[in-house]
């Protein structure tokens, strides 16, 4: 695999990852670059602004979820055509799986994609110090090439020929400098950035932004340069055809994915990996459709915002009763598993699971490992799998369903529910990890068309 690629990093959260990142993409495929874009962590927001930016699908590369031996094969998937990647990190460049070293850092990630590193750095509150933080981040890990800085909010120009000074025997070389400014702003909530899907319009309108300040205040043609130095990869890019290794399907299953505003949260390669264990993937509004698509055999309903539209998915009636009255496989996460619930702060919603959701000011966020703790839909028992954990809801069970997942780190207690042919949990699965669940969903959805089928021509 031979992709110019850079990674955008930064020393900490907040110091304008995100601005540089999207920015870059944009400005260059605007020069008519084919741009691949990237994420590292388990972020779905950050890569919903990547695509729109690029025109092509938000990618996450994720060392936990994945395994750091999927990371190079997986950015080589994305990346097939591509004239440039450019990879968003998370946290700070060296902050991975707490407790796991790098695992999962910006750092593992660009070492795993022999990529060199543009060091974002919040500049606004120092000016010589910056010669030391940056020098610090560059000769930390050796195998970790720091090769260029991009300084963020600087206040004048003034500030920036300090900078510049201080930085000049760093060894670092300074690729672009952006002025501190509050006319560019991406929207925002609880969680993060609001998702595209959400603001389309006002989300076009800071990307068109953030490109034209990236073109303004950064050297496109060396960072360009600086991608191409980056070596081959010898890794094989990742196929769903060959990972999902499905058994065939008589039939191809339709299988209905929940999107729109409220659903906005799915990997790109969960559908993928479904439609080469055979399935018919069709996508559904579950704000704005009131049936599923015709002949749905199986239903997915991933991460979003429930709880910012409870009033308006509450009064989609027709579409709650047909989901509480659909027999076949469904599989549902965080979002999905709130929308089965029977009522959302007081909402009603589908009543498939007894059990009540509510919004609290607490946060639940980290990396999970679990056990299946009950044969299911996507997973038999025994089944070990990584997962995220990332919401501010909480769910109060009634009696009945078996637990999905058992939590072994890092606390034990088990998550979700299992009940008849449904799978509700708060985890988030990439399922490119666990490739054998996406082809025992189509397997069971593909059962399930048979059934009905058999049944209205008897």
């Amino acid at each position: 695999m031979r992709v110019p690629r850079l990674v955008v990093a930064a020393p900490s959260s907040g110091s304008g990852k995100t601005t540089v990142a999207t920015g870059l993409m944009a400005a260059f495929a605007a020069r008519g670059l084919a741009v691949s874009p990237h994420k590292v962590g388990p972020d779905y927001i950050d890569p919903g602004y990547h695509a729109l930016a690029t025109g092509r699908p938000g990618r996450n590369l994720d060392a936990f979820l994945c395994g750091p031996e999927r990371i190079a094969p997986l950015f080589g998937h994305g990346a097939a055509g591509a004239d440039l990647a450019v990879v968003e990190g998370v946290m700070g460049l060296y902050d991975g799986a707490a407790g796991q070293g790098e695992l999962a850092s910006t750092a593992h990630v660009a070492k795993l994609l022999r990529a060199p590193v543009v060091l974002v750095v919040d500049a606004s509150s120092q000016s010589r110090s910056v010669a030391a933080l940056v020098h610090g981040f560059a000769s930390w890990d050796p195998e970790v090439r720091v090769a260029g800085v991009v300084l963020n909010k600087v206040g004048s120009d003034r500030h920036e020929e300090l900078l510049r000074q201080a930085l000049e025997g760093a060894g670092v070389p300074v690729l672009g400098v952006l002025r501190r400014t509050k006319a560019v702003r991406a929207p925002s909530r609880h969680l993060g950035l609001v998702p595209v899907a959400e603001r389309h319009a006002e989300a076009v309108e800071s990307v068109a932004a953030l490109a034209e300040r990236v073109r303004e205040g950064c050297d496109l043609e060396a960072l360009l340069a600086l991608a191409r130095q980056a070596p081959p990869l010898p890794e094989e890019p990742w196929e769903a055809a060959r990972e999902a290794g499905a058994e065939p399907v008589a039939r191809a299953p339709r299988v209905a994915v929940a999107g729109g505003a409220a659903f906005t949260f799915s990997y790109a390669e969960h559908a993928e990996l479904l439609r080469a264990a055979g399935a018919e993937v069709v996508g559904f509004d579950p704000l704005r459709d009131e049936a599923l698509p015709h002949g749905t055999a199986g239903l997915v309903i991933g991460g979003g915002f429930p709880e910012v539209y409870a009033p308006e998915l509450s009064e989609n009636r027709p579409l709650r009763q047909q989901i509480a009255a659909f027999a076949g496989p469904v599989a549902a996460e965080c979002a999905g598993l709130l929308y089965l619930a029977r009522e959302l702060d007081g909402k009603p919603m589908c009543g498939v699971l007894d059990a009540r959701a509510q919004m609290t000011e607490r946060l639940k966020l980290g990396y999970r490992e679990a056990v299946a703790v009950t044969d299911s839909v996507l997973a038999q028992a025994g089944t070990r799998v990584r997962g995220h954990e990332f919401h501010r809801t909480e769910l109060l069970p009634g009696a009945g369903p078996a637990p999905a997942w058992g939590l072994v780190r890092p606390e034990r207690r088990t998550e979700g529910f299992v009940h008849h042919e449904v799978h509700a949990s708060y985890l988030h699965v990439h399922w490119a990890a666990a490739p054998g669940i996406a082809g025992r969903f189509v397997a069971r959805s593909a059962r399930r068309w048979e059934a009905e089928h058999a049944g209205s021509t008897a």
